[in-house]
């Protein structure tokens, strides 16, 4: 097919992300690209919160520069790029409401950042991103989903400038200014948490000041007025742009909302998920025009992931967001980009329409029905229903546990299996887990005072509260690792827990994934079933050769669906997940979520995915702060919609605790 590109004013008639790869056949959209490029590259040295490693690949060269990452575009006349064809479609407005027309609104028609015949080859030869060809609109708002190892965090370090070792062209706004978050953040040991995030206010600081002087020098009647008038109107501008006038109010507002440590607290001190925060703060602070985040959820509690949402929401910049919460990306994503066997893969809309579409065209692809396409059936059927009452359909699962342990056993005997499945543990009694005026204090602070509630055998009971509220701390006391200083925790006679930890310390980093899961057995048993040990790694998303991949080199995704497939092996009766869904691909999180759906036994999960939770939880356990934890019988949103009856419509704090007496 014949070669077609435009110029940029003719691009910004196009819709906001178009991608293409030549060698897919799953989608008809390619980009709109201006005349074939050169590129210059501009970097700075001084911008370093921007990002970090100021390095950029392709046809790319390096030269001085005051805004940090940008690249200028020099027109080449003449012949055009070869490549696929071009397809325009016009905007259409939208019938879906809500933040998807916000986003649409804040877009402008002028691409920002493009990526043109983009091609990412590892260093063992795999071909990771296959000549993608994307461009974003300024305003755009755009999730980026896919499973693990495939290829998202490089796009997203390629769009940064991070990543250089590329094939293709990289084209950004002059004078557009970048914003990255890592999985890694980097921050400086030596110095405060308020040191770090000093540097993000201080152009913005200097704009205060600048204002405050010129103010000052309109007193001299001796001044300049028309040059100073013009200088004002300059500075009150820049001002307005980046709300400079409420910058302290800003500061406070993300320090708390984030929950951020103390200000003097060292960061050499501080915890990975605390140092995450303290990035994804500073960035924030430093109102980039493009924020790119890998995974910025993350070490985040459900209600500063909430909080962010609707900050992201209202930032008018371009947002480029790889994230597993999938209330982000319905609330605030106009675009998803799926990233699929090196393939890029855009749709227009948000995650529900997404998944209704990718249903389809699975349908269409295949005649047989695959586990990943009755995983996504099972959601879609949640999302229609979803409004018909939560609690009702909480009460139905506890009075079904009778069933799914029936279900679960017959299921076990099944001729194959080829999904996740947790075997059945011993019958449950009718005590679980019970607490009467529980207290447990630590580090000279009061966690838990006065707490009491009952596990019901059939439940699904989502933790949630900040970080180091005292969630872990209820586990390792229900497991017996740690006692409580005052109150009764009872635990029943039947129970027989299953656990999974945030720490993931148990893995050997020498041992091969296949190893590792199956003791090098071809095969094992699940419960009492025997099954092949290649087959069960692929539930988990280990094909072929990933199976053979030293643990030590998996990413934290990678890690986490490797610990699950250990833990899954085993029966037992109480499930105990801390933070299951961090880094989990959405594939992975749906067929999670399908198999505590089928558990048949109680289930207690410390998470801040709202749409897990929703999905899933019959109870939701609530650390509050002040030392106080709600037991609610229903689902998460239920629990927030009782939350502000009872406490106001307020926005997150830093957690606060009683003292130990």
């Amino acid at each position: 097919m014949a070669a077609k590109c435009t110029t940029m004013a003719a691009a910004t008639q196009s819709a906001f992300l178009l991608a293409h790869s030549s060698s897919s056949s799953l989608s008809s959209r390619v980009a709109i690209f201006p005349l074939q490029l050169n590129f210059v590259t501009k970097v700075s040295s001084g911008d370093s919160q921007l990002c970090p490693e100021r390095r950029i690949g392709g046809n790319a060269t390096f030269s001085g520069g005051r805004h940090g990452l940008s690249v200028v575009a020099m027109a080449k006349k003449g012949k055009k790029s070869g490549g696929g064809s071009v397809v325009q479609k016009e905007r259409t407005p939208s019938s879906e409401g809500g933040a998807k027309e916000t986003a649409y609104a804040n877009e402008t028609r002028k691409i920002i950042l493009s990526v043109h015949k983009l091609k990412k080859v590892t260093p063992m030869g795999k071909e990771l991103l296959k000549n993608i060809s994307l461009g974003m609109y300024y305003g755009a708002k755009i999730g980026v989903l896919g499973p693990n190892g495939a290829g998202k965090s490089t796009l997203m370090k390629i769009l940064a400038g991070v990543d250089k070792t590329f094939d293709g062209d990289l084209y950004l706004e002059p004078g557009i200014k970048v914003g990255y978050l890592s999985q890694e953040p980097e921050l400086k040991d030596g110095l405060t948490v308020m040191e770090n995030i000093e540097p993000a206010l201080a152009e913005t600081r200097k704009l205060l000041a600048d204002f405050e002087k010129v103010s000052t020098d309109m007193a001299n009647p001796d001044a300049d007025m028309d040059k100073l008038m013009v200088k004002m109107e300059q500075l009150q501008n820049a001002l307005d742009a980046c709300n400079g006038w409420e910058l302290e109010r800003q500061l406070e507002r993300a320090l708390n909302a984030l929950r951020c440590p103390p200000g003097d607290a060292l960061i050499s001190n501080l915890s990975g998920g605390e140092l995450r925060r303290v990035a994804l703060c500073r960035l924030l602070l430093q109102t980039p025009d493009i924020l790119l985040l890998d995974e910025p959820t993350n070490h985040l509690d459900a209600e500063a992931v909430a909080w962010l949402e609707r900050y992201l929401a209202e930032f008018k910049g371009t947002v480029v967001a790889i994230t597993h919460d999938r209330y982000f990306l319905d609330n605030v994503a106009g675009w998803i980009l799926e990233l699929d066997r090196g393939q890029g893969i855009p749709f227009e809309g948000n995650y529900s329409s997404w998944l209704d579409s990718k249903a389809k065209r699975m349908e269409s692809e295949s005649k047989q029905q695959s586990s990943l396409q009755r995983n996504i059936q099972r959601e879609l059927e949640w999302i229609r229903t979803n409004a018909k009452g939560q609690q009702k359909k909480g009460k139905a699962r506890e009075r079904a546990y009778e069933e799914l342990l029936q279900k679960a056993s017959e299921y076990q005997k099944a001729e194959k299996l080829e999904s996740m499945f947790m075997p059945p543990g011993p019958r449950l009694g009718n005590v679980v887990v019970e607490a009467q005026s529980l207290q447990k204090g630590f580090d000279g602070r009061l966690l838990i005072n006065g707490l009491s509630f009952s596990l019901p055998p059939g439940g699904v009971v989502g933790v949630i509260g900040g970080n180091g509220a005292g969630k872990s701390t209820l586990f390792k006391m229900i497991l017996g690792q740690d006692s409580p200083d005052g109150g009764e925790l009872r635990v029943g006679e039947t129970v027989a827990p299953l656990y999974i930890d945030q720490s993931r310390e148990s893995l050997d980093p020498e041992k091969s994934v296949f190893e590792e899961i199956t003791d090098g057995q071809e095969e094992i048993f699940i419960g009492e079933r025997k099954v092949n040990g290649r087959a069960y790694c692929s539930w988990f998303n280990f094909k072929s050769g990933d199976q053979q991949k030293k643990v030590g080199m998996l990413s934290g995704g990678e890690r986490n669906r490797l610990q699950l497939a250990k833990v899954m092996k085993k029966e037992g009766n109480l499930l105990l997940l801390d933070e299951p869904t961090n880094d989990l691909d959405v594939d992975t999180l749906r067929a999670l979520e399908d198999a505590i759906q089928d558990f048949a036994g109680c289930a207690v999960v410390i998470s801040h995915d709202r749409w897990f939770l929703d999905r899933l939880a019959t109870h939701i356990l609530a650390f509050e702060g002040d030392s106080q934890v709600y037991y609610y019988q229903g689902s998460y949103t239920e629990y927030e919609a009782d939350r502000r009856k009872r406490l106001g419509n307020k926005e997150p704090t830093r957690m606060k605790y009683a003292t130990l007496a």
